[in-house]
């Protein structure tokens, strides 16, 4: 019985280090933790349980026989994270450079399985050489397995991808289909083809770093939704963004025991908003005086800067928020603010999170570039993902609320539940500028003093329309509120929301604008 003891924990020794010492230290002096390090940070001390750990790959060609690593390049398990079920894949550059084999994929499909029939999250830390070529279409098929199972799982339990190392290849369709992106600065990239393809084929010269590094993803293409400077702050980011989510579908998101606020940033709101309508300021700093302190973790901060999404707690409880951005080009709707606030929403419309939108919007973008490329289909994501979801809704009006623009922004009329509206509000097709030209055309046009008459009829616009009480008469409107009051007024509503439940008409799914 002695013997098998020590055989097993002679096993088990050998899985602990994967590849071998050797290349952990070349992990460690690329800046990266190995697979299991990474585990060990993000899941609660001792929590972690194995599965799977002296799986083997089963190829023989290439003197793959020769090669064989107990785990077979991934470590898979399951654990907590902040007392909570959570589901785990790490792939260990260290073994075959992490390349994705049939069995190494068949481990991952394990876990996402588990998921989903056990109701809780998935955490992949991708750091893979991707297809292990040696294997072939057996590889290839096992990225396809995890492709079905991501889609499969989307909406049932909440998935985050963490790229700490390369990513290329067929392997970045399984972060892609995930909720959540987070990249590593400086050692993790993600493209499709990779820039010796690219110089091949186009004749770019392009370093990974500049064509799929995590700078690039998150500033022009979007695909990474937060980055870290290392792997330690990576894993600490994603541990507390858990806390703002349920464990699946059927839940509710947790609450939290404690509910700070100082009071004193409810007098602060009023300072924030400038004098004149046309002058910028940061929403961000509306949105620190409504919610718990230092509770907002803003989604994709770099990326279409016209607005600002992301989680947040409001007495404790997890809320979406969605956010024009008046200091990024007045907050105007564009494809990628579009594209993000859709996407944004429908996250929290799967996982039951309450949504909450300050509006202030003039509009959306014109120009050519937008209309050849598209804002009518993508301006009506953001259209059709607030028009489906049916979480607590509740939309404040700060200032403008001008033409499809208002009606796109959880307006009461795609199914909002509350709308109140500052006093300095606007709601009208378009700014009074832009409307007198139109409706006192031929007046001005007579005028005697063509820029004094414009003036003037652009004033009477104004007293007429650029307020929120047309709207409050009609009930598009729910209340006209003072700013220091929308923290009780988002409390109460969405205490009062609490129970809401409502159901879609049925149908196999909805065909959402892609």
């Amino acid at each position: 019985m002695n013997n098998r003891n020590t055989e097993l924990q002679n096993k088990r020794e050998k899985a602990q280090l994967g590849g071998g010492q050797a290349r952990i230290d070349k992990q460690h002096a690329q800046g990266k933790l190995s697979a299991r390090e990474r585990i060990t940070l993000l899941l609660d001390e001792g929590s972690f349980q194995e599965i799977g750990m002296f799986v083997e790959h089963r190829a023989t060609s290439f003197g793959l026989d020769k090669l064989k690593s107990p785990g077979d390049g991934v470590v898979t398990g399951f654990g907590t994270v902040h007392g909570r079920l959570i589901y785990v894949f790490s792939q260990d550059f260290t073994v075959l450079g992490g390349s994705l084999s049939e069995t190494h994929a068949e481990k991952i499909c394990k876990i996402l399985e588990l998921a989903m029939k056990n109701g809780a999250p998935v955490i992949g830390l991708n750091d893979s050489g991707g297809a292990r070529i040696q294997e072939g279409v057996v590889s290839l098929a096992g990225y396809a397995d995890i492709f079905y199972l991501n889609t499969r799982a989307s909406g049932v339990v909440p998935q985050i991808s963490v790229i700490m190392g390369p990513c290329a290849g067929g392997a970045v369709y399984s972060p892609a289909l995930t909720d959540f992106v987070f990249m590593v600065e400086d050692t993790s990239y993600m493209f499709v083809t990779g820039p010796n393809v690219v110089k091949t084929v186009t004749h770019e010269e392009v370093s990974s770093e500049d064509l799929g590094g995590a700078k690039a993803h998150a500033e022009k293409s979007g695909v990474t939704h937060f980055t870290a400077a290392n792997d330690v702050e990576c894993l600490r980011k994603v541990r507390e963004l858990v806390t703002y989510m349920p464990q699946n579908t059927l839940e509710l998101p947790p609450i939290a025991s404690s509910k700070p606020f100082s009071k004193d940033k409810l007098n602060r709101i009023q300072q924030i908003m400038p004098d004149n309508s046309n002058s910028p300021y940061d929403i961000r700093e509306v949105i620190d005086c409504l919610i718990d302190d230092d509770t907002f973790r803003e989604v994709q901060q770099d990326f279409a800067t016209n607005i600002v999404v992301g989680f947040a707690r409001l007495d404790g409880r997890s809320i979406g928020i969605i956010a024009n951005q008046p200091a990024s080009m007045a907050g105007v709707l564009d494809i990628d603010s579009s594209r993000k606030g859709a996407r944004f929403v429908r996250f929290c419309d799967a996982f039951n999170i309450p949504l909450l939108v300050l509006e202030d919007v003039p509009g959306f973008l014109p120009g050519t570039d937008q209309e050849w490329r598209g804002i009518i289909t993508h301006g009506a994501k953001l259209l059709y993902a607030f028009s489906e979801a049916t979480v607590p809704r509740v939309t404040v009006i700060t200032r403008k609320a001008y033409g499809g623009a208002f009606d796109v922004m959880n307006s009461k009329n795609i199914g909002a539940d509350l709308n109140y509206a500052w006093p300095t509000a606007e709601i009208a097709v378009m700014g009074a500028k832009g409307a007198a030209e139109i409706i006192f055309k031929s007046e001005i046009a007579a005028a005697e003093d063509k820029e004094a008459k414009w003036k003037e009829k652009e004033a009477e616009y104004a007293e007429m329309f650029a307020n929120p009480y047309r709207a409050a008469e009609r009930g598009f409107v729910d209340d006209v509120i003072l700013p220091e009051e929308t923290r009780s007024k988002l409390i109460a509503a969405f205490k009062m929301l609490e129970n809401k439940s409502e159901t879609l008409p049925k149908k196999k799914h909805g065909n959402i604008p892609l």
